[in-house]
């Protein structure tokens, strides 16, 4: 593969997997014109997030099976139409509770580009790569947050709310092209794999009952939903709290976006002198001692608005190392069931999100603290995680008479 076409391809797999952050982050400077245009509350508005969370992890599921069984592009083809033509349902919709159906069809369409995108990347690349492209990957993503809602808000002061789910369907098009035309196949159909019940069953059993991927998987699915909260939250904290604008909004929303991209980079280099392992156990204990000073800090009052970004975006610096290297850990066992691993993963990740987010929704009492204390809330939670599901990996690496470190042992 030359550099040219190790480069386009990381391009696309990562506009594929800006999908869904699009999504997500494009319409929040909008949600007090929704609340208003809908004759509905920025409570109500959040829902329509949850929905959109819910249905990326329960779409995740469906996909991969999809995936394994008949190939990668087929179903992406699929998923990719149907978030198009939810994205122009979400444009006409006159009611919350529209809003929310088609928030809910949108992403079950769009997260065919999450799931695909890890698969194509464990399907065309060497498993000692991939941690290092997974990288890359996530640098593409998150260019999205510092784009999207800085768009989002001058398109809802320019056009409206509406114009928001035009232009990401507009975007998706393009994806769908240039996938069409450039992308490469991938792991080819596998006939052998039946989409029956009970086979799908078997298939995820089988990822579940590896140690190694239930840990990381698990870990930083709960870990990794930490910036939900924030997503959830920040709307209200930052336009009702302290009473910035949309366009404002957005532009401290892209500041704080540099916290995930810079450490991708940063992850590069130190893979170079430490394994997976040892950067997410480090980063996990630096997250969660930010967090708790973040939540004593917002409680105590210490924090004006200037210092509740400082501190957040401390506190998002960490999640650009820990999202790669465990979906690498995840990923590296398998190679029949990648599909299927890649959609457990993701789901795991989104369904916790989606939790997340209801819990910031439901906890919302016009502070900060429900969204700080949620974040903080889920990466104690996932160093706990870590630390059970390592004994369960050592245990059976001893078993296995492996002396190695697990990390390269695996990778």
């Amino acid at each position: 593969m030359t550099r040219r076409q190790h480069f386009v391809i990381i391009l696309i797999l990562g506009t594929l997997s800006t999908i869904s952050p699009f999504s997500i982050d494009m319409y929040l400077p909008s949600f007090p014109a929704i609340a208003k245009d809908l004759r509905t509350s920025i409570s109500q508005v959040q829902l329509s997030l949850t929905a959109y969370l819910v249905g990326i992890s329960v779409g995740q599921i469906l996909y991969g099976p999809l995936l394994d069984r008949y190939g990668r592009k087929l179903p992406l083809y699929a998923g990719l139409v149907i978030y198009i033509l939810a994205s122009v349902g979400c444009a006409v919709s006159t009611s919350i509770e529209t809003l929310i159906l088609m928030r809910l069809l949108q992403a079950l369409g769009g997260c065919v580009g999450l799931v695909a995108a890890q698969a194509l990347v464990r399907d065309i690349f060497p498993v000692t790569e991939i941690a290092q492209v997974f990288s890359l990957l996530i640098l593409v993503v998150a260019v999205s947050p510092m784009i999207a809602p800085t768009v989002g808000g001058y398109a809802t002061v320019a056009f409206g709310w509406h114009s928001i789910f035009l232009i990401l369907a507009a975007i998706t098009v393009l994806i769908l092209v240039s996938i069409y035309y450039v992308l490469p196949d991938g792991k080819q159909p596998d006939a052998s794999l039946s989409l029956r019940p009970k086979a799908v069953l078997s298939s995820f059993l089988t990822v579940l009952k590896q140690p190694q991927f239930l840990t990381y998987a698990v870990a930083s699915g709960v870990a990794t939903s930490a910036p939900f909260a924030y997503i959830s939250g920040s709307p209200d904290v930052f336009m009702n709290i302290y009473k910035v604008s949309e366009r404002q909004y957005g532009w401290i929303f892209a500041f704080l976006a540099i916290a995930l991209i810079a450490p991708t980079q940063l992850n590069r280099i130190f893979l170079k002198r430490f394994n997976s392992e040892q950067i997410i156990y480090t980063t996990l204990i630096y997250q969660s001692v930010v967090g708790l000073l973040l939540v004593l800090g917002t409680w105590a009052g210490w924090y004006g608005q200037y210092g509740l970004i400082i501190m957040l975006f401390l506190f998002l610096c960490g999640q650009g190392l820990t999202g790669p290297n465990a979906s690498a850990l995840s990923l590296a066992p398998f190679v029949r069931h990648t599909g299927s691993a890649a959609a457990l993963m993701g789901s795991f990740r989104m369904g916790f999100g989606a939790v997340v987010s209801g819990a910031v929704s439901v906890l919302h009492n016009h502070t900060a603290i429900p969204m700080v204390g949620m974040m903080t809330f889920c990466v104690v939670s996932g160093l706990l995680i870590l630390l059970f599901g390592q004994r369960a990996i050592r245990y059976r690496r001893e078993q296995a008479g492996i002396d190695e470190p697990f990390t390269e042992a695996i990778l």
